[in-house]
């Protein structure tokens, strides 16, 4: 199901939160996804109480999974993790397809404080380390992962950087995080739009790959990849550029009326969108297994003041009291069978 998007009066001004929509702008050979983050990203934020500037670099993670785990056709999950030595040292999101997200973060709260209110972007809060890209349909011989260093770059540029090295598809990418005031209460909000060259000829999205080499001193650099650039990329990629981080993040501008702003002289056909929701993949059931791993001197050592084992879900703060006995007849029946 498609629809070109035109200067109608009944186009739709009014945006649609949690979901995401897939578009293609056929005259630049462009395919991409938006997407529009409201409850779902609020819920996993308020949730932990995070402060503001890892809460937007949080947020920037949830657009940027769903932009890119919204493209898989079967069951399977999408996953992004970080790994660097930043204030937020982790960072770990989940896409079950078609619609469950999940997310969070682990950070120290005195680091982020200190290193003050004009150096609290993205990039400052990551530092070094690796972003990890993970598609995991349920088997060991169907899970790739991808990974790119995080050099003091946040997470526009990663996905760049992933798209570069890993899938060779000429790829922009704009996140945009918020909090707005609605409806007498202040909400969190996230926007993204990827937006991916994918002509039918492979050799017109073919660009050099890594630099020609040591350039002799007096001469100046030539960038090959620029030089050989689609003129269609080109447009597309300025075009794109253009996006403000409040077009993202307006509810009262929807995603169908930024496409058109942006490509109306070319034409833009937004296609049938899918909705996202926050959802949590924990249970009981899933703890139980997650405790049968460990040995038994582990599992003792789980055993509280209180005489209980309790876990709680790093997600969705879900808090799970389990009675150390029925934990280990529990295992020792599921041993028998």
């Amino acid at each position: 199901m498609s629809s070109d998007t035109s200067p109608h009066p009944d186009l739709a001004a009014e945006g649609r939160d949690d979901i995401v929509l897939p578009f293609s702008v056929e005259p630049l050979d462009v395919r991409g996804r938006i997407v529009r983050l409201g409850p779902a990203v609020d819920t996993i934020l308020r949730r932990h109480g995070y402060p503001d500037p890892v809460a937007r670099a949080l947020g920037e993670a949830a657009a940027l999974t769903v932009l890119l785990g919204a493209s898989l056709k079967f069951e399977g999950r999408f996953q992004l993790q970080t790994k660097t030595d930043g204030p937020v040292d982790m960072v770990v999101v989940d896409f079950e397809a078609p619609d469950r997200l999940r997310a969070t973060a682990r950070f120290d709260a005195e680091r982020v404080a200190a290193l003050g209110a004009g150096r609290q972007g993205t990039a400052d809060l990551l530092g070094n380390g690796h972003l990890a890209m993970t598609i995991d349909q349920g088997s060991a011989q169907s899970r790739y992962q991808g990974v790119v260093a995080l050099d003091g770059q946040g997470f526009e540029e990663a996905a760049h950087q992933y798209f570069r090295q890993s899938e060779q598809i000429p790829t922009r990418v704009r996140l945009a995080v918020a909090e707005r005031l609605e409806e007498g209460r202040r909400s969190w909000r996230a926007g993204g739009l990827l937006v991916q060259f994918l002509p039918q000829s492979i050799d017109r999205a073919r660009a050099a790959d890594l630099p020609p080499g040591d350039v002799p001193e007096g001469h100046e650099r030539l960038d090959d990849a620029a030089t050989s650039e689609d003129d269609a990329w080109t447009e597309a990629k300025s075009l794109v550029a253009t996006t403000e981080d409040h077009e993202l993040v307006d509810p009262t501008v929807s995603s169908e009326r930024l496409l058109y702003r942006l490509f109306h002289e070319r034409g833009v056909r937004v296609f049938e969108g899918q909705g996202v929701h926050e959802a949590c993949r924990c249970s009981r059931e899933r703890v139980m297994t997650m405790i049968r791993r460990f040995s038994d001197e582990d599992r003792r050592d789980m055993v509280g003041e209180n005489g209980r084992i309790g876990i709680t879900c790093e997600f969705c703060s879900r808090h799970y009291d389990l009675d150390p006995a029925e934990v280990e007849a529990e295992i020792v029946g599921a041993a028998r069978h």
